[in-house]
Parts: structure tokens; C-alpha cells; sequence
């Protein structure tokens, strides 16, 4: 009877084993392939250029898009940052627009992406509605929506181009303006990008809009885009500057002559009374640009009209 019973050593090692057995089966199913581009880093910085000219293009374009909606406060360069196309192109929600551009005579094509959530709050704010996004789920956007788009897109790449000018002249042409995200493949999906974030503040409200370029689209010209260097003086904030200054109101004041009276002698005035000012043709007068003393001029006419001839500007060391 006694041989029907397992010892204490034997119960040990069977239920060792099992247990054994019980780990190996639970840690199967944990383990699974690691996939390194989830975690792929990011690359920040490293393109000191390529930020100058989004910078200036910032300031030149904040303009022209405030003749399409006044009510724009602001427009801001977030981030630009490398990385892998497809994981650009997962973040996009949609619909979106995407608009295929060639900058000749670079070779490679760029994207344009014009989030949903920026076209929903213009059009809403065109209505009079707030600036906020409404929610649009499963359609394409209407002909009104896509006409807004168009607009953008033609006031974004005419002062990009504009920008690049003054640096290395570029002709951006817009091959399509793609719906379909899979339609907007200009590289591989491994490949990597340079990705432009930038955002627009509407009313408070801050909607997003991307630029990406394909990393080797500018190593044709890689000394522009990767060093300060062509960058010291801004040609296009320069003469934006100047055309902003020409427009400029300003109130001019020319004093012919200064005299002494006494109260009672303006007080015998009458209507009529002629003063003699003694003024000379050939007599050098101060100019006033809104009270300050800037030239001097000698006074004329033309067509019928008192005139005012500058001679010569006033230096701050005669003063």
C-alpha cells in the first residue's frame, strides 16, 4: 500500500517542475519584435538657414494673408525638425490638403499640408461664426472649402518664392493638390523629411499648416541651407520696410520768418492788414518733419502754388 504513495522528495520535484513548465508559458506570449522607428529620435536644429528664411518668410506672408482674413492675429514658426515621412504623414488628420510643389531648379517635389482643422475655423470665422473647428467626419471638403484652400495655398508659395529670391531665385510651381494622402507620396515612406511646423493664431484660436521638404532636396545648395552665412542682411524685410515708410503720413511745417509783436499792435489788427515779412527768393527756410527741424528749403512756386525747395538736409551735429 505503501508503494502507491510518492515521497516528499518526489512531490517537491513534480511540483517544481510544473512550475517551471507554468513561467515558461507565461512569458511566451510577452515577448514580441521591438520596432526601433516608434521610438526613432527626432532631430532638432542643424538647419540655421533654412530657419532665417522661414523666419523672414513669416513676416512677408503674415501680411499677404491678412488680405484674404483680417481677423489673422498671428503667424508663427513652431519647430523644424527631421524625420521619417510616414510618420509625418500618420499625424495629419483628415481631410487635409496636400499640395505637390517643385521649386526648379531643385529637383525633388515638396508637400504643403494644409490642416482641416485651419480651412473649418476660416470658414467659420468668414460666416461670422467663432474661431473654432467644427466637426467634419468621413467627406471631402466642398468647393467653397477648397476655394479658401486655393487662396492660401496661392498667398503661401508666391511670398516663399518671393523670399527665396533674394538668396537663390527659385520658380515654385504647384504640380496638384491632392485629397488622398496616399496620392501625396513624394518620397518613400522610410525616407527622411524636413518638416516645417507653423502655426495661425485666428481669433485665439491656433491652427496648424506644415512644409515638408525631402532631406536631400537641398544639398544642391546645402551651404545656404546649413550655415547663416548668405543670411547676414534681409533684402526682403529691407525693402517691406521701406515700401511701409513711403506710405507713411507724415505733417510738415516750413517757418518763413519769426517776429516780436507787442499785444496791443495785434490787438489794432484788422482784416485786411498787411504784414511784411521781408522774405528774400534766395533765403534759406527751416523744413519741420512733424516738429522736428530736418532741411532747409527756399520757398517757390508751382503751378499757381506755394512750393517748398529742399536745399539741404539738417545733420544732428547742427543741431
Amino acid at each position: 500500500m505503501s508503494d502507491e504513495f510518492l515521497s516528499q522528495e518526489e512531490i517537491d520535484a513534480l511540483l517544481g517542475g510544473e512550475t517551471e513548465e507554468k513561467e515558461e508559458v507565461e512569458e511566451k506570449p510577452s515577448v514580441a519584435p521591438f520596432d526601433f522607428s516608434e521610438v526613432e529620435h527626432i532631430k532638432k536644429g542643424g538647419l540655421p538657414g533654412f530657419e532665417l528664411i522661414f523666419e523672414r518668410w513669416i513676416k512677408v506672408f503674415r501680411e499677404e494673408v491678412r488680405k484674404i482674413l483680417p481677423r489673422i492675429n498671428m503667424v508663427t514658426k513652431e519647430n523644424i525638425y527631421i524625420t521619417r515621412f510616414q510618420n509625418f504623414m500618420l499625424k495629419i488628420p483628415l481631410p487635409s490638403s496636400y499640395t505637390i510643389f517643385s521649386m526648379r531648379p531643385l529637383k525633388e517635389s515638396a508637400l504643403l499640408v494644409v490642416d482641416s482643422r485651419l480651412v473649418f475655423t476660416v470658414i467659420s470665422v468668414l460666416f461670422g461664426g467663432p474661431a473654432k473647428p467644427f466637426k467634419v467626419e468621413g467627406r471631402e471638403f466642398t468647393k467653397l472649402e477648397m476655394r479658401v484652400v486655393e487662396d492660401f495655398i496661392n498667398a503661401a508659395l508666391k511670398t516663399y518664392e518671393q523670399v527665396w529670391d533674394a538668396f537663390y531665385p527659385v520658380m515654385v510651381e504647384v504640380r496638384s493638390i491632392e485629397l488622398n494622402p496616399s496620392l501625396a507620396r513624394i518620397v518613400s515612406p522610410n525616407e527622411k523629411v524636413i518638416i516645417v511646423e507653423c502655426k495661425m493664431d485666428i481669433d485665439g484660436y491656433e491652427a496648424p499648416f506644415y512644409f515638408c521638404f525631402p532631406q536631400s532636396m537641398f544639398l544642391p545648395i546645402k551651404d545656404i541651407v546649413y550655415s547663416q552665412v548668405a543670411f547676414a542682411e534681409d533684402p526682403v524685410w529691407k525693402k517691406s520696410i521701406e515700401e511701409k515708410i513711403r506710405k507713411t503720413n507724415v505733417r510738415l511745417g516750413f517757418e518763413l520768418v519769426k517776429m516780436k509783436l507787442k499785444i496791443k499792435d495785434i490787438l489794432e489788427w484788422e482784416e485786411g492788414t498787411e504784414l511784411m515779412l521781408y522774405v528774400s527768393p534766395d533765403q534759406e527756410f527751416r523744413l519741420f518733419v512733424e516738429d522736428k527741424h530736418k532741411f532747409y528749403a527756399k520757398l517757390g512756386k508751382l503751378n499757381d502754388k506755394y512750393a517748398a525747395m529742399i536745399t539741404r538736409p539738417v545733420f544732428e551735429e547742427e543741431e
